[in-house]
């Protein structure tokens, strides 16, 4: 049931799904920032109000540049209690979190502990064979650019409907391990040769994980938490292995389960994100995700090759327009007006999030619709970068 996306915002998502909820339509509450900030975002504003009046219950996002920061949202963050959404509320952030893995690859390498055109039989031996996968033939940076052809776990019928549909009550708190995942993938046939093709994997990043663990001998969000987090004071971001409960402040997340758009609208905040593991677990907030991608494009994560390997970019085939490329963990997209940002979108059950900053990473944006099937994020990107 999964449906590929393109907009920014959305690519890449655990849930990859985009359709029409049923949501409490509150009014937009005051941007806050410097003076003139609010002004000069009002078109950002604008499309926050726009996505709550399509149906999502409560977006948020921040904006960061030369001139200041600034917050806006629109609607709730809690359809119960009618609580507006807060700058610094937390939010599970989907396949943002395949930039942070592939950063700590990408360091790793650096250090002369891995080379990314290593296979990944020789990281992770045996581990990737059958129905025609083969680990001798596909290295890591084909998992990190999603030109490796595994297929992609979260495309299972079965297990779609277990975590993205009718069974997901029955089935949201099951830890899933990350060779588990890995085995349901090799369950089907390859998309394509390694290196022929380009399709947005899932079981990618599992493995790549399942790599930064077997090389430091440490799980890959301990390394996240001790290369990434801790150097640059991300507090509200973690990285949560299978405690299905969200950290304080956040609000509710909100899924309909099904493609119908007159569907129930279930709360679904509370999951065991093992689902998602290294693909799409972590846990941020709007202003720790602006502090990561900008410390990522000005070279305070990676050395001056590490990041130019990033930022190497391949097409994205027949799944995006040309204006969208690939790298590293990385997505580039060159907006109508002209402007180009690099940034990852992700989405797991009732939350959608992009964050995204320029080549410099002095102008950043972060956003979140605590919603899965619903509202145009790509449109609160370009207009904050082109409007």
């Amino acid at each position: 049931m999964a449906v590929r996306t393109v907009r920014i915002a959305l690519t890449g998502t655990l849930a990859a799904v985009a359709l029409a909820s049923t949501a409490l339509v509150a009014p937009s509450v005051a941007s806050t920032g410097p003076d003139g900030t609010a002004a000069a975002h009002r078109a950002t504003q604008e499309a926050l109000d726009a996505a709550v009046e399509e149906g999502v219950p409560g977006a948020l996002a921040r904006a960061e540049d030369r001139k200041g920061v600034w917050n806006g949202n629109a609607g709730v963050a809690d359809r119960t209690t009618g609580r507006e959404r807060l700058p610094q509320d937390r939010f599970r952030v989907g396949s943002i979190t395949k930039t942070f893995v592939a950063t700590v690859l990408l360091q790793l390498e650096a250090e002369g502990r891995v080379d990314l055109d290593d296979t990944v039989d020789s990281v992770l031996p045996g581990v990737v064979r059958g129905n025609g996968h083969d680990g001798r033939r596909i290295t890591l940076r084909q998992l990190l650019n999603h030109t490796s052809g595994v297929f992609n776990y979260t495309e299972d019928e079965e297990l779609q409907q277990k975590i993205f549909g009718d069974g997901f009550f029955e089935h949201r708190y099951d830890t899933r391990e990350p060779r588990e995942l890995v085995d349901i993938a090799l369950a089907h046939r390859p998309e394509f040769a390694p290196g022929t093709g380009w399709s947005y994997s899932n079981t990618n990043f599992i493995l790549a994980g399942m790599a930064v663990e077997k090389l430091t001998g440490r799980p890959y969000a301990t390394e996240i938490e001790r290369r990434i987090l801790r150097p640059l004071g991300l507090r509200a971001t973690t990285v949560p292995a299978t405690d299905p409960r969200m950290p304080q402040p956040s609000g509710r997340a909100y899924s309909t389960l099904s493609p119908d758009p007159a569907a129930p609208v279930h709360d679904v905040t509370e999951l065991n994100p093992s689902v998602a593991g290294a693909a799409g677990g972590m846990i941020s907030n709007p202003a720790d995700l602006n502090r990561f991608y900008s410390a990522l494009m000005k070279g305070r994560l990676l050395p001056k090759q590490q990041l130019k390997e990033m930022r190497t970019t391949v097409s994205m085939g027949d799944e995006a327009p040309p204006a969208y490329r690939y790298g590293l963990g990385l997505q580039v997209q060159e907006l109508p007006c002209g402007e180009t940002v690099w940034g990852h979108g992700g989405g797991i059950n009732g939350s959608s999030s992009a964050a995204v900053t320029t080549a410099d990473g002095r102008h950043s944006l972060s956003l979140n619709f605590n919603a899965d099937r619903t509202g145009d994020a790509g449109a609160v990107v370009e207009a904050e970068f082109c409007e």
